[in-house]
């Protein structure tokens, strides 16, 4: 269990199964952006990857159009859903879900241990869940806007097959949060804060003992926080990992494959909030970090993708 990944036994989940994504018109979805076909440079090997994730090597892979949420799916959203089905995640069910400790208690960011392990940096924490965001006394009504947390795979599976959708594979993830730049480390360029700006929601400060939320935000952000990247997508990186459809590894392990970082990252532990970086976890695992968003399948011919360009 780690700050990008605490995870459940991989026992503690029923798998379901769920009906086959409809064919979308790109024009009815508005929610959703247009990804064009064409051939991707996937994957990272400067030294800034993470070997030990299969983040490499470098490799070209063709994909169809496709669309995919423009913003993870929303609380909100997430109510309706649960409103018109009477679905119960795997967290109410379960009866807990691990919490970042300083959500719980803000003071307990000062008084932890600096040599504290990753975790105790989680606990597990009764009736938390999606409409409890951070245990009992919370609510997701004042932050309806942002991502729905505590959401396991299958939770994310049975949302996009209830909307005619289903989870993006990875290499279609990362096609998407490129944004139309073949080599670039982050959604919008090379740089972490291009003129100053901040661009995604990351840890600042010292992880785990201070965070100084110079982004604005402690914990999740509104889900269409920060400018969007070149298809219109808003906070691919950073504010909360997102499942795929795809396996962790060819290794039958049962861990499914997330992507994106969340706000817990931070350079001297997580640098996973670059557009190649990935991490994995069991189909049950919940968190306060850990949403998702939904990609569809287009009916019709739609264009390719134009040349591009972007890192080096």
């Amino acid at each position: 269990m780690t700050c990008c990944s605490p995870g459940r036994s991989q026992n503690d989940h029923v798998t379901r199964p769920v009906a086959a994504p409809a064919l979308l018109d790109a024009g009815s979805q508005p929610e959703m952006a247009l990804i064009p076909a064409g051939r991707w440079l996937l994957g990272e090997d400067r030294s800034i990857a993470n070997p030990e994730d299969g983040e490499g090597p470098v490799r070209p892979v063709e994909l169809p159009a496709f669309l995919l949420d423009k913003t993870a799916v929303t609380n909100q959203a997430f109510a309706s859903f649960v409103g018109a089905t009477g679905y119960v995640t795997e967290a109410e069910r379960l009866g807990w879900s691990f919490v970042f400790l300083a959500q719980l208690h803000p003071e307990a960011v000062i008084a932890m241990d600096a040599d504290a392990r990753a975790p105790d940096w989680w606990a597990p924490v009764r009736d938390a869940c999606w409409r409890k965001p951070d245990g009992r006394g919370s609510t997701w009504r004042d932050r309806h806007d942002h991502p729905v947390v505590h959401v396991s795979w299958n939770d994310a599976v049975a949302f996009a097959s209830f909307a005619g959708k289903r989870l993006p594979t990875e290499a279609e993830w990362e096609a998407a949060a490129r944004g139309g730049l073949q080599r670039a480390l982050y959604a919008w360029g090379d740089e972490l804060h291009p003129d100053g700006r901040h661009m995604c929601n990351i840890w600042q400060g010292r992880f785990p003992l201070s965070n100084t939320a110079e982004d604005g935000y402690l914990a999740t952000a509104p889900a269409r926080s920060f400018p969007p990247n070149g298809f219109g997508l808003y906070n691919m990186l950073g504010n909360v990992w997102e499942w795929t459809a795809s396996p962790w590894s060819d290794e039958p392990s049962g861990l499914m494959a997330m992507r994106g970082g969340s706000y817990l990252c931070h350079a001297s532990y997580c640098n996973r909030y670059r557009v190649a970086a990935r991490t994995g976890n069991h189909h049950g695992a919940t968190s306060s970090h850990l949403g998702f968003r939904c990609a569809g399948d287009l009916a019709g011919e739609l264009p390719t993708m134009p040349v591009l360009h972007g890192g080096p």
